[in-house]
């Protein structure tokens, strides 16, 4: 039986409650107790800097060469919060309401409500690290509306929110390493947790640059790791974006919750040919401004420009109506990839649609657009070779962000004791559909916020516990084991490439695990994955040697868990019969061909627990709603 730890009050009083009554420790025993911070991004760099702030010694990890290069730093839009500065009606209430409603009432009802309640803080302390904010000519922070949404709550700086908010948590971390509160292992990857007596006490890391295994010891571990949309080979995701830490996890015993969930976005850049390795996002502020059509003529010839209006269908502002264009992403990808199929899509793929700024470049003028968007439209013209101040965008969906990850309780602690799970890397605030610029400000209530007031829960009982020794015999099996999975790899000496068989992987996935499934395919994908991991570790290729510098083998070790976890997916989503956010089961729509969720029998996370390999015992933990009540999601 699952046990969230949410406190025993009405919602509204949860996170106060608990702060109050929550163990704490002084400031002298803090500077005794050590925690491992996996991963530099929003939620770990807050975390990181938060956490030595306060006295802890920390240990922080990343693989790039430094935090600044985590993908946090691709975020463009903005970043929610319920300040109401517009005047236009927002509240914490609408906020949480709205998440629960994108996320397809799919979500942890306290979870949401307290990050809903800290989204306040959240930009008064970005403001005061110095984090260039958009402002109004008064001087007030300006915002803009993002979908699933009808007023205006993100906060922005330009179309680069997340680079700004990663340098300022970056520059928090650097002070806490100047001053040796934090040391800094940089190119640095978690390849094992190691769990003594029942509590995870450290890691077993690789160092990149030398090949060598490294132990480190902690009294808590928190993964920041970020999610796992590269499962599908193409995504918006960083090339080195993976699941290997938390899948690591996974394996010793965490609890995979709702891994099926994974956020499709409808603003990207299309695939342009089968060279590409990765996907560009275009920000969905840009729906803001841009309206999205097709022609009413499928297969029309025309160039956009010379297609009219009355020629063509602004099919969210049609299907739509109170929301339009800005309709969340799973409705608005769902509905571009329909129309995609029924044969009206542009370009010379026609997998895309436009996304059409004339009209308000008419209103507003150039210079406007510049201030708001201009970074994204050089991007855009500097990938296509298409000027959008002229042309229309063309888009198309593309996977994300993911809404799964590990089960962790309210205190963000997984189901093993002194593992947290911060960010995109666990499962709790976005249900089957993140809202738009959500992903920041969960990461940073979980950093800046959440885990600094929950951590000392668990370590107040570690206080004059001196350091566990790297030489116990439960660092020195997980280390050897590491070391054993490395030597089979790097034997095998096949005549595939690691990248043809994540590319292999991506089109199975993408074909079955989607926007569409259905029961057929996600039990065909399951054996097709089966034997993927067969061949792959009987014919993959790896050149170099293990202890050294090996980039390939690296690809290979995250390759190798992406295959797993891609399993796992296909299990989850056949498991859950029923249509929710993005994820569109034919066999459960309405009369409309909309989602039809099943809230009787799938009102529930879906945690897995690994047992064997193709082996999972499924733990649900119920969904229960005291300010939200189920309805069935309209933007009409």
């Amino acid at each position: 039986m699952l046990h969230s730890k949410i406190p025993a009050v009405p919602l509204a009083q949860q996170w106060q409650t608990y702060q109050e009554t929550a163990r704490l420790i002084s400031p002298a025993n803090k500077r005794q107790i050590e925690i491992i911070v996996i991963g530099t991004g929003l939620a770990g760099a807050s975390a990181a800097a938060t956490l030595a702030e306060q006295g802890y010694r920390v240990k922080a990890f990343c693989f790039q060469d430094s935090p600044r290069r985590a993908h946090s730093i691709a975020a463009q839009g903005g970043i929610n919060a319920a300040k109401n500065y517009q005047n236009d009606g927002d509240s914490v209430q609408r906020l949480f309401y709205d998440t629960i409603k994108g996320g397809d009432y799919r979500s942890r009802e306290a979870n949401v409500y307290r990050l809903a309640s800290i989204s306040t803080k959240i930009i008064d302390h970005c403001v005061a690290q110095g984090v260039p904010f958009a402002r109004e000519y008064g001087g007030m922070l300006a915002n803009r509306a993002f979908g699933g949404t009808q007023v205006q709550r993100t906060f922005y700086a330009a179309g680069q929110t997340g680079q700004q908010l990663l340098l300022g948590a970056y520059q928090a971390l650097e002070r806490q390493v100047a001053l040796g509160n934090i040391t800094m292992y940089t190119r640095h990857e978690l390849l094992e947790i190691v769990q003594i007596e029942g509590k995870t006490r450290g890691i077993i890391a690789r160092n990149l640059l030398t090949g060598a295994l490294e132990r480190h010891f902690g009294n808590a571990v928190l993964l920041c790791s970020g999610g796992y949309s590269n499962v599908f080979y193409l995504s918006t995701n960083a090339m080195g974006s993976n699941v290997s830490a938390t899948w690591k996890a996974h394996k010793q015993g965490a609890l995979f919750a709702n891994p099926c969930f994974t956020q499709i976005h409808p603003t990207c850049i299309p695939v342009a040919g089968e060279h590409q390795s990765k996907l560009t996002l275009m920000s969905e502020s840009l729906r803001n401004d841009g309206r999205i059509w097709v022609p009413k003529t499928p297969a029309d010839p025309r160039s956009a420009a010379e297609i009219p209006d009355r020629d063509r269908d602004y099919f969210l502002e049609r299907r739509y109506p109170a929301y339009g264009n800005l309709v969340p992403r799973d409705i608005a990808s769902r509905a571009v990839k329909e129309v995609c199929d029924a044969g009206f899509g542009v370009g010379r793929s026609k997998r895309a649609v436009y996304l059409d700024f004339a009209a308000a470049l008419d209103r507003d003028g150039r210079e406007v657009f510049q201030n708001k968007y201009g970074n994204l439209f050089a991007m855009y013209t500097q990938i296509t070779g298409e000027d959008p101040y002229t042309v229309p965008m063309r888009i198309y969906p593309a996977v994300h962000y993911t809404m799964g990850g590990l089960w962790v309780d309210y205190e963000l602690m997984t189901s093993i004791p002194g593992l947290y799970c911060l960010g995109e890397a666990n499962f709790s605030e976005h249900g089957a559909n993140r809202l738009g610029a959500s992903a920041l400000m969960q990461g940073l209530a979980d950093g800046y916020f959440v885990i600094p007031a929950t951590i000392s829960n668990y370590l107040a009982n570690d206080i004059g516990m001196p350091p566990i020794s790297t030489e116990r015999p439960e660092f020195c099996q997980s280390e050897a084991a590491v070391k054993a999975r490395l030597d089979r790899l790097i034997r095998i000496r096949g005549t595939q490439t690691v990248t043809s068989f994540h590319q292999r992987l991506g089109k199975i996935m993408w074909a079955h695990c989607g926007i569409v499934r259905t029961e057929t395919g996600l039990r065909s994908a399951i054996a097709e994955l089966q034997a993927l991991q067969v061949e792959f570790w009987q014919d993959v290729k790896i050149p170099g040697t293990v202890n050294s510098l090996n980039s390939e083998l690296d690809l290979a070790q995250r390759v190798a868990d992406f295959i797993e976890l891609g399993e796992l997916m296909c299990v989850d989503a056949l498991h859950r019969q029923e249509s929710c956010g993005c994820h569109f089961r034919t066999e459960s729509q309405t009369e409309l061909g909309e989602a039809q969720r099943q809230d009787a029998e799938y009102a529930h996370v879906a945690a897995w627990e690994y047992q064997h390999p193709h082996q999972w015992q499924f733990h649900p933990e119920a969904l229960k709603f005291e300010l939200a009540q189920f309805s069935q999601r309209s933007y009409k």
